[in-house]
């Protein structure tokens, strides 16, 4: 008898692969328990059974009772799928009989009846829970992905919707900008009330209606739990804050002062950050928080504040110099907080360290009030570097990553031809400003600055020179180093330079700090028509007057009413105020560029003052515009007394409307420019004519030659030139992407590299998780950026994307919305060459990884210090007058890299 070693596996916990994952679910549980019936038949007990099994009885009977259950839950889910199909209950019976059993039409109602009312009722759980939470927040994001974030099916979300809309509640779908991608939406399909429009909530402004769903399943729609909302805000009591007015408040104003030392006004380890803190519950201070070691006894807070204090004991109108809380419980400040931001009683929105990080570009509201050498200058550096990254592009061996990369380089290099932005200087940097009573007025600390340096100050944004400092550095100042010392990203000021930066105020306001020995930068005087021009004293509002936003003034109460909505909410319309002052704003770099002399700008830049704080001061704007001429202005300057953009900085941008159109464009293969499909939709009006749609869009991006929108003015002709040069180069890399031809998908390859396979499936999976997260994150920034772009309508392009890029670092940071980049190995990448990954997963997959690896394994490896590309580029730079150490720091590589490439 020969000697022979059996392993057949028990349930559950032997073998190789886990129990019902072979071709047909759950045959082991079938085998087992046929296994076990045939061992009764021949006679054996139980007893024996267990024994021979390695078992005891008990165990015996619980597997057996284990197994029944699998088998049937497998035999329902077959039931059910034969169902969900159309099958009758008789059919059922027929396809599910086989040899080993029968079944008829009762035995498979039995399997149905509880399963079906189960699913019922779960489906009526989620629509509960959804119109729970559109009671409480109006309108809710019900999009794709909401079933990872809520744990239930997206079928079951579905059916609840459906049950939700027969009961009169709406879908509305809401197309939500990707910001920073021109062109691009993300559709959010939103649950609202049955009282809702889509209207309410089609504007930027009107994105923070929309809220996530804050409730989870931890049993697939049985029952519901409430999810991790934000953190109750700490009020501190009005009797702890004093409110500084006059003077000394107009020179601070918007500083709040901290006693160090506070548990809870701590800012951690920072010396100064923005934040908001609320008071008693219904108002909340905003600004830059500072600490004070010299505040009086009782304080823990001072306010410095320019508005008046007509109660002089500052015990009934401390209040007044506040805001009022939104009736918002999830945003009362009407911004974002940072994530880990709320320490205590401080709400943090930006912090020590946080402003570094911000863009170093050029926008042409600032270069193209420079001189037109400087403005070809780093205009030419720019394309260089533009052109440096479409070459090593070009030289990328996969022609998915590469097409990919080809087409976003195409969108970015149209975008940048809109924006017109140009590289910045060297050690260029944003700065927070703090005020410094003990420095100079030709002063400014600023710590990452050369002693003794001439630095020049520019603000988004100025109305010309003359509202650009220049001052030297002074970092021995003592009175700076109490406050903020070796600050890296703030500078200290006199109060009286922030009156010529066009009217800096100290809550958060910064400034482009530049230096500027060799005096590249024009800076000027301060225009003597502008000194001492206060708008809030010149214009103030009368009793009756119709506020800016569409509210009504009242004298008696100092207070202003606002008709309601249906819904009885305030009907205000501050986008009046931000198309005002881009008119304004248009009209005095028109102005600028044409020549005009500097007592008709005095005249534009004092109106754009009255306008900027009209909202927030109620100021008399349309006196303003009397005054000033402004219509006589854009009559000499704009070839309308109504004004409208006249020069190619003011067009570019500028809004422009074409028919409806769909929103992917066919490309051209010769030309790689974009083909639109047009739709030809319309609609009728309120007067009942048929109106044909449309869709914004800007001057230039819809002008092929950007010389069109010049007026011939030599900074406009270095302009144009900047953007067909940047055209041509979208267009090429357009076409370049259309002619590429992927690696073919491949079976045997997918075999050969099925754990890698596998692996970047599940990374994937997890990263798609992030949806629902990432457009809430979305909806937050595109409010945020809206409110931001109200209250500081001059913003230009640059500014815009900078506040772009914050508000959805900060949105994803408060939703938790944070991509897990899929982290490609070099064993995986072998299998994405090989053909391993279908196009579009590969596709999706590269949305979803950190693109510089994607670089670094896509192009091929090469013995030079630099490309030639990036060589181009260095030798364009110090054809232009830059040292080797600015090329070096521009280029991001040290100066012997540097020399190294230049002696090759």
């Amino acid at each position: 008898m020969s000697n022979e070693l059996k392993h057949y596996g028990t349930p559950r916990h032997s073998g190789r692969y886990p129990w019902g994952s072979g071709d047909t679910p759950y045959q082991s549980a079938v085998g087992w328990r046929g296994h076990i019936n045939e061992l009764k038949r021949q006679g054996l007990s139980d007893v024996e059974i267990a024994r021979g099994e390695g078992i005891s009885t008990t165990q015996l009977r619980a597997r057996l009772s284990i197994t029944k259950a699998e088998i049937r839950a497998a035999d329902t889910a077959r039931a059910i799928q034969l169902k969900e199909r159309g099958y009758s209950n008789m059919e059922i019976a027929r396809r599910m009989s086989g040899p080993d059993k029968t079944w008829n039409e009762s035995s498979v109602r039995s399997l149905l009846d509880p399963t079906l009312a189960e699913r019922a009722a779960i489906t009526r759980a989620t629509a509960n829970i959804l119109k729970e939470q559109v009671d409480q927040k109006r309108f809710i994001d019900v999009g794709a992905g909401i079933e990872n974030h809520v744990g239930v099916s997206r079928t079951k979300i579905n059916t609840a919707l459906a049950e939700l809309e027969e009961e009169g509640y709406k879908i509305h779908r809401v197309n939500v900008n990707q910001l920073g991608k021109p062109d691009q939406f993300t559709i959010v399909k939103v649950l609202g009330a049955p009282d809702t429009e889509w209207k309410e909530i089609n504007k930027p402004e009107d994105y923070i209606k929309i809220k996530p769903i804050s409730a989870v399943s931890e049993d697939f729609g049985r029952t519901f739990a409430s999810d991790l909302g934000l953190k109750p805000i700490q009020n501190v009591n009005s009797d702890r804050i004093e409110v500084q007015y006059g003077p000394e408040g107009k020179a601070k104003d918007g500083v709040i002062e901290l006693r160090r030392g506070t548990s809870d006004l701590d800012m951690g380890g920072a010396q100064y950050a923005q934040v908001r803190i609320g008071v008693d519950g219904t108002h909340f201070l905003k600004g830059m928080a500072i600490y004070n070691d010299n505040l009086p006894d009782g304080v823990d807070i001072r306010f410095n504040t320019n508005k008046d204090n007509t109660n002089k004991d500052n015990t009934g109108n401390k209040l007044d110099a506040m805001k009022k809380m939104k009736d918002d419980a999830e945003n009362p400040f009407g911004t974002t907080i940072k994530q880990g931001g709320q320490r205590g009683a401080l709400n943090i929105v930006n912090e020590e360290g946080d402003w570094d990080t911000w863009s170093r570009t050029l926008s042409s509201q600032v270069l193209s009030k420079q001189t037109v050498p400087l403005a070809k200058k780093q205009l030419d550096l720019a394309l260089a570097e533009k052109k440096e990254e479409y070459a090593e592009i070009m030289s990328l061996t996969n022609p998915i990553v590469q097409k990919q990369l080809l087409q976003a380089f195409a969108d970015d290099a149209d975008a940048s031809a809109v924006h017109l932005k140009a590289a910045g200087l060297p050690r260029q940097a944003s700065k927070v400003i703090l005020p410094v009573p003990g420095l100079k007025e030709n002063e400014v600390y600023a710590p990452t600055y050369k002693d003794g340096e001439a630095v020049v100050l520019i603000r988004h944004p100025h109305g010309g020179t003359f509202e650009i400092p220049q001052v030297k550095v002074n970092n021995r100042s003592k009175d700076a180093k109490a406050i903020m010392e070796n600050a890296p990203d703030a500078i200290g000021i006199h109060p009286k330079v922030a009156a010529q930066l066009s009217g800096a105020d100290f809550d958060g306001d910064t400034v482009i700090v530049i230096p500027n020995n060799s005096g590249a930068v024009k800076a000027s005087r301060p225009l003597s028509a502008l000194k001492n021009f206060d708008p809030i004293e010149s214009y103030p509002p009368f009793d009756g007057m119709k506020t800016i936003d569409g509210g009504v003034y009242s004298a008696s109460t100092r207070a202003v009413t606002y008709p309601k909505n249906d819904a009885g909410v305030d009907k205000k319309s501050p986008q009046t105020r931000q198309t005002k002052m881009g008119e304004v704003s248009n009209l005095i770099t028109d102005m600028t560029i044409k020549g005009a002399d500097m007592d008709e700008i005095a005249r534009a830049v004092k109106h754009s003052m009255v306008v900027i704080d009209s909202e927030k001061h109620n100021l008399n704007y349309k006196q303003s515009y009397i005054d000033n001429g402004i219509s006589s202005l854009a009559e000499k300057y704009q070839n309308s007394s109504r004004g409208g953009a006249s020069t190619i900085i003011s067009k570019a941008s500028s809004e422009y409307r074409v028919p409806h159109r769909k929103t992917n464009p066919a490309i051209d293969p010769n030309t790689g420019e974009k083909v639109y499909r047009y739709t030809g939709e319309s609609y009728v009006d309120a007067k009942g004519r048929v109106v044909g749609r449309t869709v914004k869009s800007t001057k230039m991006a819809e002008e092929k030659d950007a010389f069109n929108l010049s007026s011939g003015r030599q900074i406009e002709l270095v302009y144009a030139g900047y953007a067909n040069e940047l055209k041509a180069l979208a267009n090429e890399s357009r076409r370049n992407a259309l002619a590429i031809i992927p690696t073919p998908y491949s079976p045997s390859a997918k075999a050969v590299y099925q754990n890698e396979v596998a692996r970047l499936n599940a990374a994937l999976n997890i990263a798609l998780k992030n949806k629902p997260l990432e457009r809430q994150a979305q909806i937050l920034a595109n409010s945020e950026v809206a409110r931001k772009k109200q209250a500081n309508p001059y913003m230009d392009n640059d500014d815009i994307k900078k506040a772009r890029n914050q508000a959805l670092a900060k949105a994803r940071t408060r939703t938790g919305a944070s991509k897990t980049m899929i982290d490609i190995s070099p064993r995986e990448w072998e299998a994405i060459q090989a053909g391993a990954i279908s196009p579009s997963k590969l596709s999706q997959i590269l949305q979803n990884a950190k693109l510089d690896q994607i670089k670094a394994l896509a192009t091929p490896r090469t013995t030079t210090t630099l490309t030639p590309a990036r060589m181009q580029r260095a030798q364009s730079m110090l054809a232009a007058g830059l040292t080797q150490a600015e090329v070096a720091e521009n280029l991001g590589i040290s100066t012997s890299t540097l020399s190294r490439a230049l002696r090759e």
